[in-house]
């Protein structure tokens, strides 16, 4: 471990991929994460590595799909109108079991919207976002330092499982500034790819990397192989932070920045006397269902859903409780942040036992 360093989120970031071993990076400029690039584009070709501004974003992301076949960790990033433009290839990179870490730091929308953080994309993220039947694993950082940490989760995830990854965070997290400590990470001898169309030198079978398949049972059969990796991923790697929550007559649910400013309004209001917990998932896909089940066995809970957006992760908060519970709902749009104050107030408006 090293010292702590005091750096911007976005540029954090895209140290720590250096730091986990990736060499190739694809992208296009969009506030608020063009950081990313701007550090990719300086430090790549120190190290011998790939930086490639593309000419859109539908070019970076069949970059990736070509890198990540070839069997090297890639990574690109973006910000929610970038990303819609990635869906296509996302989803044949899904479909042909490909690895790779995509960033987006997201903004307010829809359409070109602002330049203001937002949460609006946590349907686009966890529900598909492109064609057919796929998952991303999607990692949800509250702080700079989780942001350098799961960054470096997230390849080996991907690497594991042969999927995409994403790291979702927002447009404060990508530009706060905040110390942080880089774990020393060796990634010399990283596994071997047997799948990877890396050349064969003649020893061994040809690979190729397809997601197409004319024959229904074909695809049917590769789309449940993948289901049941899907299932070993929701086994396996569903990560949250739970506080507070056995004894709480009210759960706050939040991830990402506005978990931490829900904590803020936690503690405001034991101040006077409520019983709060809080729920962050870290793990938006697989969604940490375990949590709510741990709170539920202590009897009936009042759930506050906090978020960015007009209510999209509260719909799995409510697919969670599954009728043992009130689920309620707060939220800001369009790039407007909430407030403690705010929160606090829905939290007296719902009450709780003093």
């Amino acid at each position: 471990m090293g010292n702590k360093v005091l750096m911007k989120g976005n540029e954090a970031l895209a140290e720590a991929a250096i730091r986990a071993g990736c060499r190739h990076f694809f992208g296009y400029p969009i506030t608020p994460q063009t950081e990313v690039s701007a550090y990719m584009a300086k430090k790549m070709p120190k190290i011998g590595g790939t930086f490639l501004q593309a000419e859109s974003e539908v070019s970076a992301i069949n970059m990736v799909y070509g890198a990540g076949g070839a069997g090297v960790r890639v990574m690109t990033s973006s910000s929610s109108p970038g990303i819609s433009l990635k869906q296509e290839g996302i989803s044949y990179i899904a479909g042909a079991d490909v690895p790779c870490v995509i960033i987006n730091i997201v903004r307010g929308g829809p359409g070109l919207g602002g330049i203001q953080p937002a949460q609006s994309d946590y349907f686009q993220a966890t529900k598909g976002g492109g064609h057919g039947d796929y998952h991303l694993v999607v990692l949800a950082p509250s702080s700079i330092q989780e942001m350098v940490d799961l960054t470096a989760d997230a390849f080996d995830i991907g690497d594991k499982y042969r999927c995409p990854v994403m790291i979702m965070g927002d447009g404060m997290l990508g530009q706060m500034m905040e110390p942080v400590e880089f774990k020393d990470t060796d990634v010399s001898d990283l596994p071997e790819k047997e799948w990877a169309t890396s050349g064969t030198g003649m020893k061994r079978k040809k690979n190729i990397i397809n997601s197409l398949f004319i024959e229904a049972s074909e695809l049917e059969d590769l789309v449940l192989e993948r289901q049941q990796r899907y299932e070993q991923i929701e086994k396996n790697e569903v990560r949250y932070e739970a506080v507070d929550i056995e004894d709480a007559d009210i759960i706050l649910v939040a991830y990402g920045t506005t978990a931490r400013i829900a904590k803020t309004a936690m503690a405001k209001a034991k101040e006077q006397g409520y019983k709060v917990g809080i729920i962050r998932p870290i793990t938006l896909w697989p969604f940490p269902f375990e949590a709510f089940e741990k709170a539920l066995a202590g009897g009936k809970k009042t759930f506050l859903t906090v978020e960015m957006s007009m209510g999209q992760m509260v719909e799995d908060v409510r697919l969670a409780v599954n009728g043992r519970g009130d689920v309620h709902f707060f939220g800001r749009t369009g790039g407007v942040v909430p407030t403690p104050k705010e929160i606090l107030a829905k939290i007296v408006e719902l009450g709780g036992a003093k």
